[in-house]
């Protein structure tokens, strides 16, 4: 038997409204900032992740780098996440907001196969719940994703941005490293690119992207999605290597080259010796004790005797 359930719920902010959006934290926000309170600040992040469709089907890049500001915190994590066996997405922006909403999203995609008893699931379900998520929280989840799979309907890329909107193009390049990458793949993109072609134009893009941003470095990983399956290349290429040191000094190692010595005579004119007793008096003293030595020191220079009182005796 079928219940019936309520069409909508009310709202535990005002009473008696249907609910929809929740602005609690608006206000809160607001009267925090009236007694004072100062809101965090942004801490700038740095990626560069590229995506194309080539002839058999999707391949993904993406550098290791991990910044905070302008501290590198991990030279070799992972930005390319697994959502299905045919369903990868890149991340750009906040770590633990990339993290997490993969995982959230493998998991739903797990029950939504599990329910509609698809085996392969199509990558817009994908897509959709990802933006659903993203658009419920108005931007204030920092997750700029790069989608990419192979369903029935072929290979399929998604620019999926942390508002909610989303792009579906055949090569995208995301993060800070964007510029630098794009006018790679603008320049050597075509739609009948191999295997081997697809790879190398995806290692040029991050390398450019590496190369011309603080924020990417280190190596690059590798993601080639097919109708067979993935194959998740972990540090495919190593974009920039630590240098060695070129340079040769003929200096021997504890030793300095004495160009020129001279010898400069000094000579005493005055010595004064302290003891610790007429130290305490001068500082117990202060600016009036001084300032009285001074003029005694002064009225005997001038030869004038020191008046002295009489005695009375009865």
């Amino acid at each position: 038997m079928l219940h019936h359930l309520p069409t909508h719920t009310k709202s535990a902010d005002i009473p008696g409204v249907r609910s929809g959006f929740n602005f609690v934290n608006c206000r809160r926000n607001a009267e925090l900032l009236a007694q004072g309170y100062q809101p965090p600040k942004a801490v700038r992040t740095g990626t560069s992740i590229v995506g194309l469709i080539y002839r058999d089907g999707v391949i993904l890049g993406a550098d290791t780098r991990a910044t905070e500001g302008p501290i590198v915190s991990d030279k070799n994590c992972s930005k390319i996440h697994y959502l299905q066996n045919h369903i990868y997405c890149c991340g750009a922006g906040t770590a633990a907001d990339t993290e997490m909403m993969t995982v959230m999203t493998s998991a739903e995609l797990d029950m939504h196969s599990l329910n509609t008893g698809r085996s392969v699931v199509p990558v817009v379900c994908a897509s959709m719940l990802l933006r659903r998520t993203l658009f419920r929280y108005q931007g204030h989840i920092g997750a700029a994703l790069l989608l990419g799979g192979v369903d029935r309907s072929g290979p399929q890329i998604y620019c999926i941005y942390p508002c909610g909107s989303n792009d579906k193009i055949p090569y995208v390049a995301m993060g800070s490293g964007t510029l630098a990458a794009m006018s790679v793949l603008e320049h050597g993109w075509r739609p009948d690119l191999g295997y081997e072609e697809g790879k190398q134009l995806v290692r040029e893009a991050i390398s450019a992207g590496v190369f011309n941003d603080l924020g990417s470095g280190s190596n690059i990983d590798l993601c080639v999605i097919t109708a067979k399956g993935a194959n998740y290349l972990r540090t495919d290429t190593v974009a920039s290597e630590k240098g060695g040191r070129v340079g040769k000094y003929a200096i021997k190692p504890n030793s300095t080259l004495i160009t020129s010595m001279s010898v400069n005579s000094l000579v005493v004119t005055e010595e004064k010796i302290y003891s610790p007793s007429q130290m305490m008096d001068d500082q117990q003293s202060g600016p009036s004790g001084l300032q009285a030595s001074r003029e005694v020191q002064n009225d005997e220079e001038a030869g004038e005797p020191e008046p002295r009182g009489s005695q009375s005796h009865q």
